[in-house]
């Protein structure tokens, strides 16, 4: 990706596995996570500019978007959903870390158009391993 900075936000309701996301991402020279949140109606909200959220000036929109299809209030699912029905997002790269297995997951998500669907790791070198090949996808090392 050439041009501005990408920006991830992350849609993940577990503090845990923020913790063990960022520290992969640094551990990976891939320093792009922008901003998280923890549950779906939140991450609707942002992507609406609704409230808190309305000013892009502070709240810019991300360049790519990590998801977890487990949060509370609105799904994963649902969260792609909406943002494919929207033209100006309808285009967000995104990809999927799940603890979620489910082929009937993974098949709608792919359905929805997402760039990868990894399932959570147990342990922190497999979640690095995941996080160099998003950043294969996204090729994000160096922006």
């Amino acid at each position: 990706m050439s041009g501005p900075r990408a920006r991830i936000l992350v849609v993940e309701d577990s503090e845990d596995d923020i913790f063990f996301l960022k520290r992969a991402f640094r551990k990976a020279g891939v320093n792009v996570l922008d901003r998280v949140l923890s549950d779906g109606q939140s991450a609707l909200d942002f992507f609406a500019g609704r409230g808190p959220y309305a000013d892009r000036s502070v709240y810019p929109l991300p360049t790519h978007m990590l998801l977890d299809l487990k949060v509370p209030k609105v799904n994963g699912l649902e969260i792609l959903d909406w943002i494919r029905r929207h033209e100006t997002l309808s285009a967000l790269p995104a990809v999927v870390l799940s603890s979620s297995g489910e082929r009937d997951d993974r098949d709608r998500a792919v359905q929805l158009g997402i760039d990868g669907y990894f399932i959570k790791p147990s342990r922190g070198e497999q979640l690095l391993d995941i996080v160099r090949q998003i950043d294969a996808i996204w090729k994000l090392s160096g922006i």
